[in-house]
């Protein structure tokens, strides 16, 4: 699964954007108040060559654009638009041009904190009014800013708007690119978290707003493994008509995935983003457009159907066919021509009045990718000319090599003729199909494999083509959780001058097409997985459309990925769907060990080895009925009414499931996965740990035994100490701090069992029992059997198995506490990158949880089992995991940040077992 994710995607087809001048970014003067409140961040204005000399006095007259990087981003990502958008204000003698703003963001890690994506957002609002004040006075002021967005910036930009003094016609067009609209990909912290909610909610409560923004969000697709395309999807709102969501890989003229970096200086993906910038310009104004309708159909056209023609707002309805053409009437179903060096223009008409009734559709292609129109079609012609007629080339769609039509003859009820027009073509070759075709002898149905399948079936489909185009219906397919390869192997008779076979997998219910181009013959092959589930209102089917060659066999066959490896196909899709959850499942099981560990200490005296109790108390079927069962009562109000009146928080799962995430057996397999990186980490924390204190024996070789008491006025001064350190810096530094005494604390149960081995050989014990104690330094499972029964004193063999099982007890420990420190490493690596402007982390998500983390392990470091095995909340502290571990999988799969909680309270009442 997960080399699927990371490796099994398609080659980069992006091209590169170059500067032909060297860059410049010139740094924009903040007011004082703004700079002095945001010392961290900067606003520039992006230049090259002569153009970057004009613009240092800030006279700007072109049409401002703010460019958003997002995690870690970089404000020089700006280039790749600034520089293509400057080479087609050239083209066009700067009549129109626009003006490049970005924000260096410091390249924060937003993705992984949230603290400051409000501040980051309240510092655009004041570039905003800085950029619009540099307008002032001019001929054609703007009044809004158009802002592109990349990854999380475009999340700040959506967050204007929930901003109370924020005017919302400041914006009139946002652009996004592979942005998480839907959820953070790892929900660490709780400002992530809740600044979703707000953005989100307010665009869903506040929708009626925003109908003069026009938003647009473009996925990298399955190259883009850091963010899935299905959370950068915009929220479907019946009232909100003005936003599009697309997938790279069904952009018209782009057709490529891109991945979460490359999607910024995509040349394809950049070259429509500055066609739909300048189709966008109000020539009276000479800014973009107030009208929300046209950018609108700008972005449909440059981003969902290209008709291979210029974008046009209102294209004339009729058009004269005049010139000195031939005109060649056509009466048969199929017709196909090749022009080459011809110097005399031709219409060919189709008279359509002998095909109504045998056919039910006309489909034609066009291998010449100009832009000019070529279908026509006629009303009322009774002859075998056509004076006057209907233009059809803007239901023309551009495919990667050719421009294809089809027209449904029920639809045009009027139309008497179908007039296609060659020009004269001298110097270019080009070829022209049409033909008549009824629906069904067209379309075949290929079933697709369902979830209990397990691999075993197979599909395959033969097609003789005798025609130019084909539908494959995929029969279904609509959940996430399917994913299957699909073959298609294509022969012909004759291979000269054949042109190449496009085959793309239309999805109906989502912008996410995929186009693939073949040579023929050739073996092609589709991978066919999905971003978005299909909604529930929603009965049509996904397509393979085949657009062929006339007298090739097409055969096209199914095959489940991965069959042969796994029990199920859908592991790699739970891999990218759901490996931010795998640290709550893998602390789940982590947590359902520990509480048998303290299980089996309270019943035998002994506590069991961590891999041994892993494989007897981590069971699936502990916790997962529970959640399954909760799940299924809030689909009744009344067991909602009651949960809400609790103010209990929702069921991850039940979120998953509206967001068609969530899917059969998605949450065992999780499980299982837990439970083997579970084991594995228990076993590399015990190895780890026995290699360093045979180091550290090595050097230190402890000659007496001390019994230290659990508060000492030292250790009362280290807690004091990192509790400031949490409180005056960063709470993930004091926990980090914490963590490193406490890895070398768990020495102590070595040095005491070595210790007592030292002083039994002091006793006068043969060398086998010397050669075992050193045995035992590094294998601490069989450390008191190994000993000689005879030379065994009852205190020295109590000894031994007390520093046994607290070594146990503190891997096991320490493996819990590893993915707490794992979990706050983001929030101190922004703390440690931002030390120069700040000493104290504000906000700080793990404050208040790391002071009590110190309390807890400075007490447990120099705890043993001989304190909790005799305590009265034994049996409460062993019982309390397994209802924690439930919790954490109901509330933690979507909420990362809840993790170290059900932990700390957890270790907590360890503690209290020390004194009670």
């Amino acid at each position: 699964g997960v080399r699927d994710v990371m490796f099994l995607y398609e080659d980069n087809r992006c091209s590169m954007t170059y500067m032909y001048e060297y860059p410049e970014y010139l740094k924009i003067k903040l007011p004082k108040k703004t700079a002095r409140r945001y010392p961290a961040y900067e606003l520039y204005l992006y230049g090259e060559g002569n153009y970057a000399e004009e613009n240092k006095n800030l006279l700007l007259t072109g049409i401002p654009v703010l460019f958003l990087p997002g995690n870690a981003g970089s404000y020089k990502q700006v280039r790749s638009l600034g520089s293509v958008a400057l080479r087609k204000a050239e083209d066009v003698d700067f009549k129109y041009h626009f003006n490049f703003f970005s924000v260096n963001f410091n390249e924060e890690l937003v993705a992984l904190y949230g603290g400051s994506l409000q501040r980051q957002t309240k510092f655009v609002h004041e570039c905003i009014k800085v950029i619009l004040k540099l307008y002032r006075d001019r001929e054609f002021a703007p009044s809004s800013v158009a802002i592109v967005g990349h990854s999380m910036g475009g999340l700040v930009a959506r967050a204007l708007l929930t901003l109370k003094n924020f005017k919302p016609e400041l914006i009139n067009l946002l652009i996004t690119q592979a942005t998480p609209h839907v959820a953070p990909v790892m929900p660490l912290d709780k400002y992530l978290t809740d600044f979703y909610t707000a953005v989100n909610n307010h665009w869903i409560l506040k929708a009626q707003d925003l109908r003069n923004l026009t938003t647009l969000s473009v996925a990298g697709g399955f190259r883009d493994y850091q963010v899935r395309s299905g959370l950068a999807f915009l929220p479907r709102l019946s009232q909100h008509d003005s936003a599009l969501s697309v997938v790279s890989s069904a952009v018209p003229r782009a057709w490529a995935s891109t991945d979460h970096l490359s999607i910024v200086w995509c040349k394809e993906l950049i070259l429509a983003t500055i066609r739909a910038f300048f189709d966008l310009i109000d020539e009276n104004t000479r800014q973009i457009t107030e009208d929300p309708k046209k950018r609108m159909s700008v972005l449909n056209h440059h981003f969902v159907r290209h008709p291979a023609k210029m974008f046009e707002e209102n294209p004339e309805a009729f058009t004269d066919l005049t010139g000195a053409f031939m005109w060649i009437t056509v009466k048969g179903p199929k017709w196909t021509y090749s022009v080459y060096n011809d110097s005399d223009g031709k219409y060919f008409i189709f008279p359509l009045a002998s095909h109504r009734k045998s056919y039910s559709h006309v489909y034609c292609e066009n291998s010449m990718l100009d832009t000019s129109s070529w279908i026509y079609g006629c009303m009322n012609t009774n002859s075998s000319i056509c004076l006057e007629a209907a233009d059809l080339s803007w239901r023309a769609e551009l495919l990667p090599s050719t421009k294809v039509v089809m027209l449904k003859l029920l639809d045009y009820p009027s139309l008497s003729h179908i007039v296609i027009q060659v020009p004269p073509a001298v110097g270019n070759k080009y070829t022209l199909g049409c033909e008549f075709f009824k629906e069904d002898t067209r379309t075949v149905q290929l079933p697709v494999t369902h979830l209990f399948s397990f691999g075993l079936s197979s599909s395959k489909i033969l097609l003789n083509s005798t025609g130019l185009h084909y539908n494959v219906q995929l029969q279904h397919f609509n959940q996430i959780y399917q994913a299957f390869k699909i073959y298609i192997d294509s022969t012909c008779q004759s291979l000269k001058g054949r042109k190449p076979s496009v085959y793309r997998l239309h999805i109906p219910w989502s912008y996410e097409d995929s186009i693939t181009v073949a040579k023929v013959p050739s073996l092609a092959e589709i991978s066919a997985k999905l971003h978005i589930a299909q909604p529930p209102n929603d009965s049509s089917l996904p397509e393979l459309n085949i657009y062929s060659s006339p007298d090739c066999q097409y055969e096209v066959s199914k095959t489940v990925l991965f069959y042969s490896y796994y029990p199920f196909i859908f592991v790699f899709q739970i891999v990218r769907f759901h490996a931010g959850a795998f640290p709550v499942y893998i602390v789940s099981n982590i947590l359902l060990t520990y509480g048998g560990q303290l299980s089996t200490l309270r019943s035998t005296g002994q506590c069991s080895d961590f891999s041994l109790e892993l494989v007897r108390t981590a069971k699936p079927y502990k916790v997962e009925p529970l959640i399954s069962i909760v799940v299924f009562l809030q689909g009744f109000n009344w067991f909602r009414e009651i949960w809400e009146s609790l103010s209990l928080p929702e069921v991850d799962a039940a979120v998953l499931s509206s967001q068609d995430a969530w899917f059969p057996l998605v949450s065992l397999i999780l499980f299982l996965f837990g439970t083997g990186i579970a084991y594995w980490s228990g076993v590399f924390f015990s190895t780890s740990l026995r290699l360093f204190s045979s180091l550290w024996l090595t050097l230190i070789r402890p000659t007496e035994l001390q019994k230290d008491k659990l508060i000492t006025p030292r250790r009362l001064c280290g807690m004091i100490s990192l509790a400031l350190v949490s409180w005056t810096t960063c709470g993930a530094f004091a926990v980090l701090i914490i963590y490193l005494q406490y890895f070398v604390g768990s020495y102590r149960p070595v040095h005491v069992f070595v210790t007592s081995v030292s002083h039994l050989q002091d006793s006068g014990h043969s060398k086998e029992t010397s050669q075992n104690s050193s045995t035992h330094t590094v294998k601490a499972q069989s450390s008191v059997d190994s000993i000689p029964e005879a030379t065994q004193s009852p205190s020295n063999s109590k000894t031994l198995a007390e520093a046994v099982n607290s070594l146990k007890m503190h891997i096991t420990i320490l493996n819990l506490f590893t993915w707490i420190v794992l979990l706050n490493l983001p929030s101190l690596i922004y703390w440690l990158k931002n030390l120069r402007y700040s000493v104290r982390l504000d906000p700080d998500p793990c404050r208040s949880t790391a002071i009590i983390l110190i309390c807890i392990l400075e007490i447990l470091m120099n705890s043993s089992t001989s304190e909790v095995k005799s305590s009265k909340l034994l049996k409460i502290a062993a019982k309390v995991p397994l209802p924690l571990s439930v919790a954490m999988l109901a509330f933690g799969r979507m909420h990362l940040y809840r993790v170290p909680h059900f932990v700390t309270f957890s270790l907590l009442l360890h503690v209290l077992c020390c004194f009670v």
